[in-house]
């Protein structure tokens, strides 16, 4: 790796916490050098205060067996520590979940609140992304109990009760800057997907479809269902069209419908994810904004892009 000379690394340590939040400093960083046993003038700061680096060599029991030591050192406090590899850090595909990860709600709990089925509906949603039920089959009972919503209602959600994830902007326009392809893969809606995908500035999109009768919801879902598996076969087939292999993606997401590519990708991230997620993804952010996928990457706050665009009404992106 150029940036750490002639020196054998075979990983890097990424500490990051939020920005402001105080949390991550030099004499912090002493003490993880001194628990990993790792030379202290080896750091870089990616972000001073925000997020740094340590190279690390070793095999992969021994470095994993570290960064067990510095969480249940650091337990606590608001810092995620990520191992990935030193080669191949940045990646050319971003392929990222929608709802809970690039915005910060579930699109059809929102709708479900407007029905008065916030609570039921909202119910079967955790369950689904905590892996307890078969995703299609959920996600068709909880369309199926929205029958005979009127299509405005849509328009009102999108409007009112959407939010973008802090740094979702940055994430899109950083990587696209530095010529990776973006793309947005979701087990929601297209109605949603496709204003906040222009918004974000992805490149790709992909979800499922709302049936819409007459401007009314007819409570069923056009074929095929975007789960679990066709995410992962996504990810696979945006490879092969873009002649890269799993090791050049980063996937990220929150839900068990997003495991598999996260599992495949060459950095999987499990963003503010559901327990199931976080314990088998490769790396876990629970405390920073997607901001933390650039980090990992191993870029540096003077490197981020933003995309040039004012604010403006989603439907009208």
């Amino acid at each position: 790796m150029e940036m750490y000379g002639s020196a054998h690394v075979d990983g890097v340590i990424t500490l990051i916490a939020p920005a402001q939040s105080g949390a991550l400093d030099d004499a912090l960083l002493d003490r993880v050098c001194l628990i990993a046993d790792l030379p202290g003038d080896t750091r870089r700061w990616l972000s001073p205060g925000e997020a740094c680096e340590l190279p690390i060599s070793g095999d992969d029991k021994d470095r994993a067996r570290i960064v067990v030591s510095l969480s249940n050192a650091l337990t606590g406090r608001p810092i995620d520590i990520a191992l990935t590899s030193a080669t191949n850090r940045r990646k050319r595909l971003l392929v990222a979940d929608m709802e809970s990860t690039v915005i910060g709600q579930e699109c059809l709990d929102e709708l479900a609140d407007f029905a008065g089925l916030g609570t039921r509906i909202a119910a079967i949603t955790e369950r689904a992304m905590r892996g307890e039920l078969d995703f299609a089959a959920a996600l068709t009972e909880r369309v199926g109990l929205l029958s005979g919503l009127e299509e405005s209602v849509l328009r009102e959600v999108l409007e009112q009760r959407i939010t973008l994830t802090a740094g979702a902007e940055t994430l899109v326009a950083t990587m696209r800057a530095h010529g990776a392809h973006t793309a947005l893969v979701s087990g929601g809606f297209t109605y949603f997907a496709t204003p906040i995908a222009d918004r974000l500035g992805f490149d790709s999109h992909q979800a499922n479809v709302l049936e819409i009768d007459g401007g009314w919801l007819t409570g069923r879902l056009g074929a095929p269902i975007l789960g679990r598996a066709a995410k992962l076969a996504t990810m696979q087939r945006m490879c092969t069209e873009l002649g890269l292999g799993p090791a050049d993606t980063l996937a990220v997401g929150d839900g068990a419908n997003d495991l598999d590519m996260i599992k495949a990708a060459g950095i999987g991230v499990a963003f503010h994810a559901k327990p199931l997620v976080a314990r088998e993804a490769g790396v876990r952010i629970d405390h920073s904004g997607l901001e933390a996928l650039l980090f990992l990457q191993g870029y540096t706050r003077d490197e981020f892009a933003t995309r040039d665009r004012p604010a403006e009404d989603w439907l009208s992106a």
